[in-house]
């Protein structure tokens, strides 16, 4: 489970978004997110909208049908979103990997 999917639960947004997060630099195409993300192509289309309207990420068409996103890494909003990714990802391999952390204990008396 990604740390994203902990804080705010699986939705196809935030799994297109963070599929975009650990693939910047690289262009993407819509059949390929699909395909990674194990959603259907359709989906990938409609939770990309909101994503391309605030420009986190930019398309880019090829030819006539090809549609391809990249992340906006020079948007605002993306560099904190990455920002936040990348730390909560370090903050969750610390919390793995930390050999003082204890499984709570609930009393329930």
């Amino acid at each position: 489970m990604s740390p994203l999917e902990k804080l705010f639960g699986k939705t196809a947004q935030l799994t297109v978004l963070e599929y975009l997060m650990n693939n910047k630099g690289e262009i993407n195409y819509l059949s390929g997110i699909a395909q990674a993300t194990g959603l259907y192509h359709s989906s990938v289309a409609r939770v990309i909208e909101p994503l391309l309207q605030n420009n986190i990420i930019i398309e880019k068409k090829i030819g006539k049908q090809i549609r391809s996103f990249y992340l906006n890494e020079e948007n605002e909003a993306a560099k904190l979103l990455i920002k936040f990714y990348d730390e909560l990802r370090l903050l969750s391999d610390e919390q793995l990997t930390s050999p003082d952390l204890e499984t709570p204990v609930v009393d329930h008396e």
